[in-house]
């Protein structure tokens, strides 16, 4: 397995997007849907949560903070960045503590769908080969070595303190 922090997040955008294309074959069967087909919409939910709260605590924790001191003038876009996890970090907690029968939640989920993969298409094309060209290998595989270590201790509820913490530093930040 590569340790280069753009790979590893490029892995990570893939494994996202496979659990978006999962969750729309559920969307939209409202009331007519089956008990397990709800269940089975509510599992594809907490799942894309909790990998979306991993992510984005990695891209947090790891790459922007190192990408803004090691490249000044990327700086706008990590603060954007840093904002458009903000909302999707808002809307996973709001769907966590949504049943996947309520009313909203296929229409929030489908928000949080596309303000992620605008993002994750952003960052792809636009960023990563800013990042790649201005930043060497060897910084690139030091800072994808932190982010393995830091995954297994990485929040993957909305509910638990370290993801707390995240949302309210992006509010008073």
């Amino acid at each position: 397995m590569s340790t280069d922090a753009i790979v590893i997040l490029k892995d990570d955008h893939q494994q996202i997007r496979k659990l978006f294309r999962e969750f729309r074959e559920f969307r939209g069967a409202g009331e007519k849907a089956t008990a397990t087909a709800t269940a089975t919409k509510g599992k594809l939910a907490t799942h894309i949560i909790e990998e979306l709260n991993v992510h984005t605590y990695l891209e947090n924790e790891v790459m922007y903070p190192e990408v803004r001191r090691l490249i000044p003038e990327l700086e706008g876009e990590v603060l954007e960045s840093y904002e458009e996890h903000h909302v999707a970090d808002v809307l996973s907690m709001e769907l966590y503590a949504m049943k996947p029968d309520a009313e909203r939640f296929d229409a929030k989920m489908s928000v949080l769908i596309e303000n992620v993969t605008h993002h994750m298409d952003e960052e792809e094309q636009e960023w990563f080969p800013k990042v790649r060209k201005g930043l060497g290998r060897s910084q690139l595989q030091e800072m994808g070595a932190r982010m393995v270590e830091l995954r297994k201790t990485a929040p993957r509820s909305p509910a638990q303190p370290s993801a707390l913490k995240k949302v309210v530093d992006a509010v008073i930040a």
